[in-house]
């Protein structure tokens, strides 16, 4: 029986123009605004702690900059975007993402793509360079691999870096407006780092040979990124870790002829897919601590690693407790079905999709990225905790 919500996806997808294709840290004070959101106690604060924000990333922060160069990708067709803005708008979630929260924290308006902009006016509240499918290790290394790179972008973390630097001297003409910039901007280095892993798991690459040596390489990548970030004169920069990987349905459905029942934890996810997630985390936040623990690193310099797997892992445990419903804690709310309906890479792309009547009560929507809901209770845990330390807007609750 098809819903009248899947007649009317049907429906929208006919008339589309777009074809469907896809620590124990040395954490120092980090201080953003409150956005509406948030408890009341955040929302008595009028004023506003940064002047803009700068993203880097892959589609867990993509606001629309994939979709700039490749127009028939999924997140540009329905239903894409119907929860929050009611069109699809080159993410790739239902609604806003993670950042897309973090901007209205900061009491700004939803940051520009770097590739939807042209002058500074377009980047004066910041610059999203995050690219869906992006790494941090670069495409050429992947070419070297020997992978198929149709579906692997050539806008590695460097890449990005240099678009920054771009639209740094763009705003900031000289040496002192550079300082100025970058010391009242808050910086969100990732997630990226994930995709480094994912597209050899998508391309059936051995995991223990080929995929779990990438850990450290790709560390380095941000690890760099980090400091360049700092050495241009960054005061706050944000590093979130990966997601708990063996709670996603597209992986669950990946493994699932090839695990058996002792692979899995009493929630359903596979084990040793959230280990190898925690492996990259432990390793993101030893390099933090470090850099941190520098000779050379300003005390007055905030590093804050942002906790994704903890935020996901506890809604995936408690959905009840959070608003979402326990029976669908591991199945996309759009998907070509299955158990957890998401059959294939890229199943919430056409017109036949089966599509769950609420998003806001499922964890994923497409199979490999969240919900707007669920993104939401990432954002608060790390604007408000626990899964920043000190939470993000505490200096402005206590404002």
């Amino acid at each position: 029986k098809i819903s009248r919500r899947n007649q009317v996806h049907r429906q929208l997808m006919a008339s589309s123009l777009a074809p469907p294709v896809l620590v124990p840290l040395l954490f120092l004070a980090v201080w953003l605004c409150p956005y509406a959101g948030v408890s009341s106690a955040v929302r008595a604060s009028s004023s506003c702690c940064y002047e803009r924000l700068f993203i880097l990333g892959d589609s867990i922060s993509d606001a629309g900059n994939l979709g700039r160069v490749s127009p028939s990708i999924a997140a540009l067709s329905p239903p894409y975007g119907e929860t929050f803005f009611h069109h699809s708008t080159g993410r790739y979630c239902d609604g806003r993402l993670i950042v897309d929260f973090i901007a209205e924290a900061l009491k700004l308006p939803l940051v520009t793509p770097f590739l939807a902009g042209k002058t500074a006016a377009d980047f004066r509240h910041g610059a999203n360079f995050a690219v869906s499918g992006a790494t941090a290790l670069s495409q050429q290394f992947f070419k070297d691999m020997g992978l198929d790179l149709s579906i692997i972008p050539p806008f590695s973390l460097d890449v990005q870096l240099e678009w920054f630097t771009r639209v740094l001297h763009m705003l900031a003409p000289t040496q002192p407006e550079r300082e100025h910039l970058m010391s009242t901007s808050l910086f969100f280095l990732g997630e990226i780092g994930g995709n480094d892993y994912n597209h050899p798991f998508f391309q059936n690459r051995s995991f223990s040979a080929e995929i779990r040596p990438l850990v450290p390489k790709v560390i380095d990548k941000i690890e760099n990124a980090t400091r360049v970030l700092l050495g241009l004169g960054a005061r706050t920069v944000v590093v979130p870790g990966n997601f708990p990987v063996g709670c996603i349905p597209r992986f669950l459905t990946m493994f699932q002829g090839s695990t058996g029942p002792g692979d899995y934890d009493a929630d359903g996810c596979i084990r040793w897919l959230n280990a190898f997630a925690e492996e990259h985390n432990r390793a993101l936040r030893r390099m933090l601590a470090r850099v941190a623990a520098g000779p050379r690193h300003d005390p007055a310099v905030a590093l804050v690693y942002a906790d994704y797997y903890a935020a996901t892992l506890e809604i995936t445990r408690r959905p009840n407790k959070h608003g979402f419903r326990k029976d669908e804690t591991l199945t996309a709310c759009c998907g070509d079905g299955g158990p957890h309906n998401s059959g294939k890479l890229f199943s919430c792309n056409n017109a036949t999709s089966i599509l769950c009547p609420d998003p806001a009560k499922h964890i994923s929507w497409d199979g490999l990225h969240l919900t707007e809901a669920a993104y939401q209770f990432v954002a608060r845990g790390v604007l408000e905790g626990p899964y920043a330390a000190p939470p993000i807007l505490s200096k402005c609750m206590s404002t």
